[in-house]
């Protein structure tokens, strides 16, 4: 079997220095030979772009390495098979993977997992609902928040891939106020009029501390963050006592050049007797098929409300990623390469 492909893919030119450029990356074409034995080759039929990608462009120690200059960038795809030396992925098998920014992929059989598609979902559901943010706003809101039923809770980004869903979580397990906050008014109405949210708020209309105390005048149990800074001092302000936040992202401090500065309140997590608690989806494996099968749950009831922005060709996973570091997506943005296989 032969099967020799040429490949577009997209390689980390540049460092950035702030927010990321364009000119950051560059698009090179290169041969993709045929698989070796436990090898795989992928059509990648989409790809996710996310936050955490940001620090993968600093050269700096962190939980996921950094991308390598002249090197290809990588992260989550979800591909078809179409070449294979490895019998437990058949050609046909649909994968998820993380070799994308490119539009084939030897993988290894080892770092691929077999999926099935779901009906009414696009293979994109793998990167999103079905995914690692989808299991990110599960553990973080029940394993490290330790959410329960009666409880209030605010999501910050809640208009992004993780907050949309672990919103609606908290809504769907019996939370008895949900706010989030975003950055559009199109943003709040989808929050608010689509998904349940109680409250919803532009962090642009003025101090995040103030909106918060007017969306949930009666305080807060569990905050969400995935946007650290302002919005984490206004949490620490309204939390009540025992409260907890799930500290998950950090994306208002992503681009910054300045010295990150920590919330002045710090003082009263004693007093309140605060839980703040960093996590990373990797450690909560464990929870994938209970999330799995919970959330198949709600997709089908149709309880649960999913929004992707979708862009095409790998020509456009470059914008797609600023754009997402910058709000313009609603829900999960994925890059879009090749059709779903019918």
């Amino acid at each position: 079997m032969t099967v020799v492909r040429t490949s577009r893919q997209i390689q980390l030119a540049a460092r950035p220095l702030g927010e990321p450029v364009e000119s950051d990356f560059r698009m090179v074409t290169t041969e993709v030979p045929e698989p070796g034995p436990g090898q795989v080759l992928v059509r990648n039929l989409v790809m996710s772009v996310d936050p955490y990608m940001r620090g993968r462009m600093n050269d700096v120690p962190s939980y996921a390495p950094p991308w390598q200059l002249d090197q290809p960038a990588d992260g989550g795809a979800v591909g078809e098979v179409i070449a294979s030396e490895a019998p437990e992925l058949p050609v046909g098998s649909l994968v998820l993977h993380g070799l994308g920014w490119r539009e084939y992929a030897l993988v290894p059989a080892r770092q691929a997992e077999r999926v099935e598609p779901v009906a009414g979902l696009p293979s994109s559901s793998y990167l999103g609902v079905l995914g690692m943010p989808g299991l990110t706003a599960y553990a973080g809101l029940f394993e490290v928040a330790a959410f329960q039923a009666g409880e209030s809770v605010f999501v910050s980004g809640a208009a992004g891939a993780v907050g949309s869903l672990a919103g609606q979580f908290a809504r769907l397990r019996g939370a008895s106020r949900v706010v989030g906050s975003a950055g559009s008014p199109a943003k709040l109405r989808f929050l608010t009029e689509e998904l349940g949210f109680d409250a919803a708020f532009d962090y642009h209309d003025g101090p995040v501390r103030d909106l918060l105390r007017q969306a949930a005048p009666e305080g807060i149990d569990v905050y969400f963050d995935n946007v650290g800074g302002e919005h984490l001092e206004a949490a620490i302000d309204s939390l009540k006592v025992h409260g907890r936040v799930a500290l998950c992202g950090a994306i208002s401090l992503y681009n910054s050049t300045d010295r990150p500065v920590a919330p002045a309140n710090l003082a009263l997590t004693i007093g309140k007797r605060l839980t703040l608690r960093g996590f990373l989806v990797t450690d909560h494996g464990q929870l994938r098929s209970e999330f799995r099968k919970a959330v198949t749950g709600w997709l089908t009831s149709g309880d649960l409300v999913v929004r992707e922005t979708v862009v095409d060709g790998l020509d456009q996973a470059v914008p797609a990623f600023i754009g997402m570091l910058q709000g313009a997506n609603t829900g999960k943005m994925v890059v879009r390469l090749a059709p779903d296989p019918g």
